[in-house]
Parts: C-alpha cells; sequence; structure tokens
C-alpha cells in the first residue's frame, strides 16, 4: 500500500493512502484532540499548510465549505494525497498520559441482558490495553469494514477483561444484527482502542457530579470505580436517569458501593414511573438536591438532550464550565458495510 509522509507538529508520520491522519496519529501515540471519530462533533479539525488531502464523507454542518477551502480538514476522516504538514486547531494537555491506538483481538466471556434492550459484554483480550477510564473502544463488525464505539465500564486496572454495554438500535448493524442476533459467549472478536478524551486520570481537590442517561452509565462506572481505588475525588455522586425501572441496571452493585464508600453517593432517577426514589429528569434530580456546585466538578455521558440539559443545571448552580466534562453518545450515521469509517456507538 502506498503511504504519503504527513507532519503533525513537529511529528513525522507514514499514513497509507486509505489511512485518515487521526488513525496514524494515535498509532503511532502523536495526540490529536477527538471525541466521536466519525466527524460529527469538528474536534480533531486539522489546519493543512502544506499538500492536499481527500475529505471523503466529512459532513458540511461540521466541516463547512468555507473551512474546507481555507485548508481546513477533520482528522478522523481525511485522508493524505500527497505529503502533507498539519497543525491541530485543539489544545493538547502534556499532563494526560497517552495510550497509542491499538488493534485487539479477544474472546467473548459474557453476554447477559442487564436492562431493557440493553446488554452487558465482557471480552478478555489476548493483550493488555492501556487506557484511562472514560475512554472507549471500537468494536469491528465481522464480515464488514464498519466499527461501532462502547465506553469500557470496567477501571484502567483490568487491562485484559473489558466490559461494554450496549444498547439495541432497530435495524442496528452492529446490535440488533449481531450483538442482539448472532454473537455469542467463546465467539473471537477484533477491536481497536483505546480512544476519546473524556477520562479521568489525575486526582482533584474538588467533589464530583457523574450524570449519564442509559448506557452513559458505563464510562462513570470505570470512573467511579477508578477514582474510589485511587482516592483520587473525595466525594462522588452519581445520577443514573432511566425511564421506568427495567431501564436500570447494576442496582445492586452501585447500591452495595455506596455502603461500602462513605464518599459516594448513588441516585437513580425515574422519568415515567412512579417509585419510591427520585422521579423527573435526571438533570432536573441534581438542581432539587443541590443548592449550589460551586467549587464542584461534573461528568456528563449520554445523548445530546441530556448532555445540554446537565451542563445548563450545573452551570445554573455556579459550576464552573471548565469542571465540566462530557461524552455524547450521538446514532450512528448510516454507513455503507463496505466503507472503512467508524461511527458512534449505536
Amino acid at each position: 500500500m502506498s503511504t504519503h509522509r504527513v507532519r503533525v507538529g513537529s511529528t513525522d508520520l507514514d499514513v497509507g493512502a486509505d489511512q485518515t491522519i487521526l488513525d496514524a496519529a494515535l498509532r503511532a501515540n502523536a495526540w490529536i484532540p477527538h471525541s466521536c471519530t466519525q466527524g460529527t462533533c469538528g474536534s480533531c479539525k486539522l489546519l493543512v499548510r502544506e499538500g492536499a488531502v481527500n475529505h471523503r464523507e466529512s459532513p458540511e454542518y461540521t466541516l463547512t465549505c468555507d473551512e474546507r477551502a481555507r485548508g481546513m480538514a477533520l482528522a478522523c476522516m481525511a485522508t493524505p494525497c500527497s505529503d502533507l504538514v498539519v497543525e491541530p486547531t485543539g489544545s493538547v494537555d502534556e499532563s494526560i498520559p497517552r495510550h497509542p491506538l491499538r488493534d485487539f483481538t479477544g474472546t467473548v466471556v459474557e453476554l447477559s441482558d442487564i436492562a431493557a434492550r440493553t446488554r452487558r459484554l465482557v471480552v478478555e483480550l489476548d493483550d493488555d490495553l492501556a487506557f484511562n477510564a472514560g475512554q472507549y473502544c471500537e468494536l469491528l463488525v465481522p464480515g464488514t469494514t464498519v466499527g461501532r464505539q462502547y465506553s469500557m465500564a470496567n477501571p484502567p486496572g483490568d487491562t485484559r477483561r473489558l466490559e461494554f454495554h450496549i444498547k439495541l438500535t432497530p435495524g442496528g448493524l452492529a446490535t440488533e444484527n449481531w450483538v442482539f442476533a448472532t454473537l455469542a459467549v467463546g465467539e473471537r472478536i477484533s477491536l481497536r482502542g483505546p480512544l476519546g478524551q473524556f477520562h479521568l486520570v489525575a486526582e482533584q481537590e474538588q467533589s464530583a457530579i457523574l450524570i449519564g442517561g442509559g448506557t452513559g452509565l458505563a464510562p462513570l462506572k470505570s470512573i467511579a470505580r477508578h477514582a474510589l481505588e485511587h482516592r483520587l475525588i473525595p466525594e462522588i455522586h452519581l445520577y443514573h436517569g432511566g425511564r421506568t425501572r427495567d431501564d436500570l441496571y447494576d442496582v445492586d452493585f452501585f447500591t452495595a458501593l455506596a455502603e461500602e464508600h462513605s464518599g459516594f453517593h448513588y441516585h437513580p432517577v425515574l422519568s415515567e414511573e412512579q417509585w419510591d426514589g427520585a422521579t423527573g429528569l435526571v438533570t432536573d434530580a441534581v438542581l432539587d438536591d443541590f443548592s449550589s456546585c460551586k467549587g464542584m466538578s461534573g461528568f456528563l455521558c449520554g445523548p445530546p438532550p441530556m448532555i445540554d440539559a446537565g451542563v445548563k443545571a450545573l452551570k445554573r448552580r455556579r459550576m464552573a464550565p471548565r469542571l465540566i466534562f462530557r461524552e455524547e453518545f450521538t446514532p450512528a450515521l448510516p454507513t455503507s458495510v463496505s466503507t472503512p469509517t467508524s461511527t458512534p456507538e449505536e
């Protein structure tokens, strides 16, 4: 396969003609800010100073015609047409541990229903995967070149046994047609990771509010377990929202965790069912419980409407915007099974 020489900042990379700049950079441990890896968030924008790229399926709402004319490109979508010199536009925090992107294979050791249309998938890897609490992997759908992204729910200390929470999407290539159809314990699967910049890596003085909707609980479970194990956060309030009790899962696990750790508090919230717990929107439950969030941090994961409501709620309670961290779970874009692109969680 032909390659092109690409300089990212001060790092020179050999990038295949059909390989994205982001993929090559992360495999070389040359960090480029990124989140969705499918062109929908725009966090991986680059300035192309020399050379030409193929923008492929870069959405116009993320990379406008004017931006393309000014030499901008999406690292997760663009492939090189020549040798390049590019410059990331996002800031890079050099204090955060970086782990190179790698390909892995593993064996399915657990596949169980844990909530309405939700399954727990546990994979035993052949090799160790180093990652930061909150990051995700991309699972490759057998027989295709398509990947789907799912956050690890296990803490980084579990380097070989990865836990994923997967929600069924009607018609979903990875869910309805694979994970919920043919995937079985003992099956071998392929994945790549780690990916993403939603994480907890260092000790912090401030207490934290974690808000998850549906399977947005997965990276928060990783973060909470990692924080408790290493005493990184003085006090944690975990809020998990669902429509009905059938949408909640790992309730016994988090209840036991709260009994074991005095600084951990578990708050399940239902929006469409009356019960003996909190009701309404999960973000409203936070507003009800806190008159002020000043001096605290927030970690939010779930669908975009929940993220937007959560950010507004925390700002309303005076949490500093710089201390609000988020990961949006967006629907996968329609993808041809022969197209070598990755899409976020279904």
